[in-house]
């Protein structure tokens, strides 16, 4: 939690900075995607405070958590807001970006950790391990549905119909989808490899103490 904390105050004090000397507030929708990022993580949090959580219950609950999740790393593909006009300060819009991102991502895998404790105490024959995996990519394609076919999270329920006619447009013709693919294989493979380096930092940090 201390972690958490840290990187949000110092990502919110780099915008606040970032407002005052650009006099510009073209970056405060970061606020918004950092606290949709927010939302897999309190979810998890909240689970972990259940000691006695039924199976049926935590499914519901994990599609809950994996339909919001893709928001956590979804912030880094704000990279792509970073403008070239001021070009004195561009050091400082990258820092801002950079800072919610790496936020999103922490709160990426401080979650998927949580949940992989929370399925392998109720669900001993699934393999974490694969699981995490398909989660991930899962993560990346909806990544890829919120930056570029502009979805929402919540617009399963709202806007169902066209969003299950997009996707299985996209799954049966992966050939006229290829940039689909691409993304979710580049980006997903992005995410394993931080997923793979957070673990063991993780694991070797607990040793430690």
């Amino acid at each position: 939690m201390s972690l958490v904390t840290v990187a949000l105050t110092f990502s919110i004090v780099a915008l606040m900075a970032r407002i005052k000397l650009n006099k510009s507030f073209f970056y405060l929708f970061l606020v918004w995607n950092v606290f949709l990022a927010i939302i897999p993580y309190t979810i998890t949090m909240y689970l972990n405070t259940k000691a006695n959580i039924g199976k049926y219950k935590l499914i519901f609950w994990f599609l809950v958590w994996l339909l919001f999740l893709p928001n956590a790393p979804y912030i880094v593909t704000d990279l792509m807001h970073i403008r070239m006009g001021n070009e004195a300060l561009l050091w400082l819009d990258i820092l801002v970006v950079l800072s919610f991102a790496l936020t999103g991502l922490l709160l990426f895998y401080l979650s998927v950790l949580d949940m992989q404790k929370l399925m392998a105490s109720k669900f001993r024959q699934i393999s974490i391990g694969k699981l995490t995996i398909c989660v991930i990519l899962l993560s990346a394609f909806g990544v890829y549905l919120g930056r570029f076919l502009r979805y929402n999270s919540w617009e399963i329920v709202s806007n169902p119909q066209v969003l299950i006619t997009d996707v299985i447009r996209i799954l049966i013709s992966p050939s006229q989808n290829s940039e689909v693919w691409l993304f979710t294989l580049a980006f997903g493979g992005f995410l394993i490899v931080g997923y793979w380096m957070f673990k063991n930092l993780n694991h070797i940090r607990t040793h430690e103490d």
